[in-house]
């Protein structure tokens, strides 16, 4: 295939079509009873998978054959901004902003504090300071200055360090990737990050104690308000629960590679170069039956159905490059 290409579900792409589009980019041309024969997949399977790349413009349906557009094209179609305008954006951040604080209901002036952007900031690294289990962050930002980073790593970092459990959630990027988890998480650990189309309110809760939210959803430099109203919090983090629930981990949709022992890339390399179960077996000096045994555990491992597959997806994450079916 040339070019290794990204996991195309990372945009959203089923996982039936993303395996579709690889095997049409093969030399040869195919139609919809070739895919089904090869990928070991029912015709509707294989036809809804067309459908879903005829309407993405990343399949053509030629008479007679089935041709996929260019990896290039396809990648810059998929990474198109899919957001509204930059004004409509914020009013309807404003609206989502208004609507959930109002939905923490009615707060006791005695239970909430109003800081300037500044003294949030310190406020909070006194909060993190002294959080015991628990840290919760939702991040409403498209994009992060270098100075929030600087500034919220260092508090991820202490957190983590001390065994505070951390969960964040933000936005997926601009370009719909989902398998690329933001810069501002460069510390959190895999499974305590998840992205969520609908974000409706920056966000931090320490300890299921306090609650901090920007003043302005449309400039943080208006400050910060601090509220400790136990109902009030409780709202707060039953709002994180739902959008948590609702959203999805980037880190188990990238190009992650399988993990091959070294016996297997040899097994691997001696039947891409053409030899059956039995010669390969003969040659790595193991039974055909342990073979047989090994190819299954790899497409178990590989979340696939057939050998066939377990190439594509192999060649797809760069687990085994072109090169290396020609060292043997």
């Amino acid at each position: 295939m040339g070019a290794v290409v990204p996991v195309l579900t990372r945009w959203g792409v089923s996982p039936d079509a993303d395996l579709t589009y690889r095997a049409l980019l093969q030399p040869e041309p195919r139609d919809a009873a070739d895919l089904a024969r090869e990928l070991g997949m029912s015709r509707p399977r294989v036809q809804a998978a067309v459908d879903e790349l005829v309407a993405l413009g990343a399949v053509s349906a030629e008479p007679g054959a089935l041709q996929p557009a260019p990896v290039d094209v396809v990648l810059t179609r998929l990474r198109r901004p899919r957001r509204a305008p930059v004004a409509e954006r914020a009013g309807e951040q404003w609206r989502r902003h208004v609507a959930a604080v109002d939905g923490l209901g009615s707060l006791a002036a005695a239970s909430v504090r109003r800081w300037s952007r500044a003294s949030a900031r310190r406020r909070a690294a006194q909060l993190v300071e002294i959080e015991q289990y628990e840290h919760l962050a939702i991040n409403t930002e498209e994009v992060f200055t270098a100075e929030s980073l600087s500034a919220a790593r260092p508090l991820d970092r202490a957190l983590i360090d001390r065994g505070v459990r951390t969960l964040v959630l933000e936005r997926p990027p601009l370009d719909g990737d989902r398998g690329v988890p933001a810069r501002s998480v460069a510390d959190i650990p895999e499974g305590a990050y998840r992205q969520a189309d609908d974000v409706p309110l920056k966000l931090m809760v320490f300890d299921r104690r306090v609650a901090f939210f920007p003043a302005d959803p449309l400039n943080f430099e208006h400050g910060y308000v601090e509220v400790a109203d136990p109902v009030a919090v409780a709202r707060c983090c039953a709002l994180f629960s739902r959008l948590w629930a609702a959203g999805h981990d980037p880190f188990r949709r990238g190009v992650a590679p399988v993990e091959v022992s070294e016996r297997e890339r040899r097994l691997l390399s001696l039947l891409a170069a053409g030899h059956t179960d039995i010669s390969a077996a003969a040659g790595l000096g193991i039974s055909p039956r342990a073979v047989s045994y090994t190819m299954r555990a790899l497409m178990d491992r590989a979340g696939v159905d057939n050998r066939f597959q377990l190439g594509l997806l192999l060649g797809a994450t760069g687990t085994v490059r072109p090169d290396f079916y020609q060292r043997d």
